[in-house]
């Protein structure tokens, strides 16, 4: 099960996007509450989340998904719950994937050093002890980081990729008319 946080102010087309792909893919994706049980974007689109946080199972858990935005990093990072989630993936070889700004968070939490990271410009300061790239995407290890956006199906596709297969991943965006 991978567990995709929404938080107040998320970006949705980061989390949208993401878990379109992944789902296309057959992975099973929960999004979760973090913030409530109807969580606001930062461009006001209102999504009712499968589940609470209170709900997560960390036992089952394959990986998680951090959406960026404004302040939706903030309040992610703010949340004891996500971040013991996070910490738990990452502890367990378990995928954990961020985009925009949100990699700012595994960065304060000494999860990034000595790996290639990319970012939202201008967070590049909070990726401590990365190697900082200009890439759409980086996977370094069980972990996924990606730029913004622009770039949410190409991250999808490297979580795919990651969990499953590339050539799946491949297969799931082309349908999608992305190759």
């Amino acid at each position: 099960m991978f567990y995709l946080f929404l938080a107040e102010g998320f970006e949705e087309t980061e989390a949208l996007a993401a878990l379109d792909v992944m789902r296309r893919a057959g992975l099973k994706v929960l999004t979760v509450g973090v913030t409530g049980d109807r969580i606001t974007s930062s461009h006001g689109v209102c999504v009712i989340p499968d589940i609470l946080i209170s709900e997560v199972k960390l036992e089952e858990a394959e990986g998680v998904v951090l959406p960026g935005g404004m302040p939706g990093t903030l309040n992610l990072e703010a949340d004891a719950d996500v971040i013991r989630s996070v910490k738990y993936c990452y502890e367990n070889g378990k995928i954990v994937a961020a985009i925009c700004a949100a990699p700012s968070i595994l960065g304060h939490l000494g999860m990034l050093n000595g790996k290639n990271a990319t970012c939202f410009p201008g967070f590049e300061e909070e990726l401590y002890g990365a190697n900082v790239t200009t890439a759409h995407t980086e996977t370094d290890g069980n972990i996924i980081t990606a730029k913004g956006a622009g770039c949410a199906i190409e991250f999808g596709h490297a979580i795919v990729s990651l969990a499953l297969s590339k050539q799946l991943a491949d297969k799931v965006i082309g349908d999608m008319q992305c190759l």
